[in-house]
């Protein structure tokens, strides 16, 4: 019998899983938010993912439901759940992604290292925390953030008046501004039956709140550092019940604290890389975990590996014709583009590189990515 696996979302990531899916002879299905979207040779279906009538019945027709991105209501998932569909991760896991107070109130409560923060519904309680934290701070809307967004730095209550506004009464969440020397990110996979596997923490570089690029293993990581980031990782992905791939963001301070920024239950930009530079990709391995499947060895492939992103892409629209150029001038690199429309800022692609040298493998993969601006 052949496994079938439904995923809600139509991007990227769902795209990316359909290679590994029909390699591991799985039959991936694909619910869109439109026509035309980055996965749809997958897509069976096309559909607002908020309608619960709309995903039973995508979810009829495969044996266990995944995602895309962590954007699904609480009620649609604990509706299938309770009618006996399969979802990894599952409401239960997933809300911590969905919602930041609500992983930062659980972090805490598992002791994971993380920024101090607060609950704050109004003015006086924002400015309060500003004043005890050096007068700034990192505002963020509990819910719907990503890439930058839903986040902004405010050195005083009255920048984030309009926030309060639109919230309606509903609490905000404020960071302390972490001084932090670089970022990092940490993927475990997990299956339901408990298995995990740890991926090598890597070094994440981020340009206007959007990814840009990855260096793995994180360049200078000490076994130390590796210790205590895998470490967290699965503390988290145990503690939360997650199944499937998680990503832990992570800051490495200048006093070498390690805190957890954000989470995704999902795969990752910060694991693309894993693709071509892992002995089993992390789309793979999203796809083994959820199915409940022994898990594969994460190990990388060669001593370095690294992904650029394709930001914003050729605005002209000519993507086919870069291909020879970047190809004949670097045939040692690999190409993923994602099918979506030229946009600044957007995510289009990405190139990874994997061998002996960092210096060089990085050279190779911006000097790819700039054949597509």
């Amino acid at each position: 019998m052949v496994l079938r696996i439904g995923v809600i979302g139509g991007g990227q990531l769902a795209r990316m899983m359909i290679a590994p899916a029909v390699e591991l002879g799985i039959d991936l299905r694909v619910l869109a938010e439109a026509e035309g979207m980055s996965a749809q040779l997958a897509a069976t279906a096309v559909g607002d993912y908020r309608d619960l009538d709309t995903v039973r019945a995508f979810a009829q027709d495969v044996d266990v439901i995944t995602f895309d991105h962590e954007h699904v209501p609480q009620e649609v998932l604990r509706a299938l759940v309770s009618e006996g569909v399969a979802v990894h991760p599952g409401p239960d896991a997933l809300r911590f992604a969905q919602d930041k107070l609500e992983m930062r109130e659980r972090l805490a409560e598992l002791g994971v290292p993380q920024p101090d923060w607060a609950r704050v519904t109004g003015i006086d309680d924002l400015q309060a925390f500003l004043d005890d934290h050096g007068g700034r701070g990192v505002v963020k809307t509990p819910r719907g953030g990503y890439d930058g967004k839903g986040v902004r730095v405010v050195g005083a209550a009255t920048e984030a008046s309009d926030w309060f506004e639109r919230a309606d009464g509903e609490a905000l969440l404020v960071e302390e501004l972490v001084a932090f020397r670089r970022e990092l990110a940490q993927q475990i996979a997990r299956r339901p039956s408990g298995q995990m596997v740890a991926y090598p923490v890597v070094e994440t570089v981020q340009r206007d709140g959007v990814c840009a690029e990855v260096f793995a293993p994180a360049p200078g990581a000490g076994e130390r550092l590796v210790q205590v980031a895998e470490g967290i990782g699965r503390r988290i992905a145990e503690g939360l019940g997650v199944t499937g791939m998680l990503a832990v963001e992570l800051f490495e301070t200048d006093d070498e604290r390690i805190l957890v920024n954000e989470l995704a239950m999902r795969p990752h930009n910060s694991g693309h890389w894993s693709q071509d530079g892992a002995v089993t990709g992390q789309f793979e391995q999203h796809l083994r975990a959820v199915a409940d499947l022994p898990l594969g060895d994460a190990s990388p492939s060669a001593a370095w590996a690294t992904m650029v992103n394709i930001l914003g892409g050729p605005l002209d629209g000519t993507f086919e014709s870069r291909f020879d150029a970047a190809m004949s001038a670097h045939p040692d690199a690999k190409i993923h583009i994602y099918g979506k429309d030229a946009r600044p800022g957007r995510k289009v692609g990405h190139i990874n590189v994997s061998g002996d040298d960092l210096d060089d493998i990085v050279y190779t993969a911006r000097a790819v990515a700039a054949h597509f601006d």
